[in-house]
């Protein structure tokens, strides 16, 4: 085979070389691992500030030694004045030629479940890469509205004949999602977080005949089962946050599945500031989907479990050894993997931001 000489390989830039999310990717499952260890130690306490605090310091602190440039576009700790990783803060090193992406992430899916020693809490992040000169916010969406009107799906039901709606009934969604997949009605189990403003959609989805798993917390858990083989779940409904509508519309789209959802004001105060500033009657109606909330295929989806839920196990202790479960996803060849980790706690460190150093668990 003959080579020219002429023809440098080393001075190749890296985008013509390597699958830049690949070369990335791993890091931010240790950011996830990191989180959820350092929230673990929170567990039944009654504290979720302080839990989210841990979490959100070490992943600010082990992104200060990866060679990334990212801006966080979707963050968290808005909606309780916790502590948190803003919309607008950067986090890597942002060195030279370093990769450029937009962020969205959750440090604790469920501080409430931390703080109360349930199941359903995962640490999670999502990005997207940047082509030269593509704005990291147009990326993933940063929906102005505090709540979404959500249903997922998983591929099968994506596919063929019959369109699953947001506007359809409840009975009409559920007989159609049930001939795709080849089930009897009562044969469905849907996820639903368990809130007083869900009352008639459990009545609905009960008088239907299909199965429901309330969940107390861990929307975007419970919105990406659907689309994850072996979960147990078929269709997730109701309203949630518009933050985790995003971050499980980029894990989704890895799965090949879907989410419908739509700005569900709260009140006549919340429309009445949403238009203020600028959102109209045609944005309001508007139905995103998966391709919508998290655009492009070069995403990347990481998540640790910190305690069971329907997308994770959550951390376990075996001796001096505590073992993580962690889901990697990619959603430009549709790549997941699972990654179990054991972390010898006698010698196991975690760089924390806030000192820029290193601490035992």
């Amino acid at each position: 085979m003959s080579k020219n000489p002429s023809v440098d390989v080393h001075s190749r830039p890296v985008e013509a070389t390597a699958d830049l999310e690949r070369v990335v990717g791993l890091e931010f499952t240790r950011a996830t691992e990191a989180a959820a260890l350092s929230a673990y130690k929170w567990m039944g306490k009654g504290d979720k500030e302080s839990a989210d605090f841990a979490a959100c310091d070490a992943i600010r602190g082990l992104f200060d030694t990866v060679s990334v440039s990212g801006l966080v576009t979707i963050g968290e700790g808005i909606k309780d004045d916790a502590p948190g990783i803003f919309k607008g803060e950067r986090l890597g090193n942002w060195s030279n030629g370093s990769v450029r992406m937009a962020i969205a992430l959750d440090p604790i899916d469920g501080t409430t479940i931390v703080s109360k020693g349930l199941q359903g809490a995962i640490a999670v992040m999502a990005a997207a890469t940047c082509a030269d000169g593509e704005d990291p916010n147009s990326l993933l969406a940063d929906i102005p509205s505090f709540y979404m009107n959500k249903i997922s799906f998983g591929p099968r039901v994506k596919q063929g004949p019959g369109r699953v709606r947001l506007d359809n009934s409840v009975q009409d969604n559920i007989e159609i999602i049930a001939l795709k997949l080849g089930k009897r009605v009562q044969d469905l189990t849907v996820v639903i977080l368990d809130r007083p403003r869900h009352e008639r959609l459990i009545h609905d989805v009960r008088r239907s005949g299909a199965a429901i798993r309330l969940i107390s917390d861990g929307d975007i858990a419970g919105a990406i089962a659907p689309s994850l083989p072996g979960s147990g779940v078929d269709i997730y409904m109701g309203t949630g946050g518009s933050p985790e509508a995003v971050l499980a519309a980029a894990g989704i789209k890895c799965l090949g599945g879907d989410i419908l959802a739509q700005m569900w004001p709260r009140d006549d105060a919340e429309r009445k500031t949403l238009r203020e500033n600028g959102v109209t009657d045609a944005d309001l109606n508007r139905v995103y989907t998966a391709d919508d909330l998290a655009r492009g295929n070069r995403i990347i989806f990481a998540a640790t479990g910190i305690s069971d839920s329907a997308l994770l196990k959550g951390i376990r202790y075996e001796g001096t050894h505590a073992i993580t479960t962690s889901i990697l996803m990619r959603a430009k060849y549709h790549t997941v993997r699972y990654i179990k980790t054991c972390h010898n706690m006698d010698m196991k460190t975690i760089r924390l931001h806030s000192d820029a150093s290193e601490h035992s668990l």
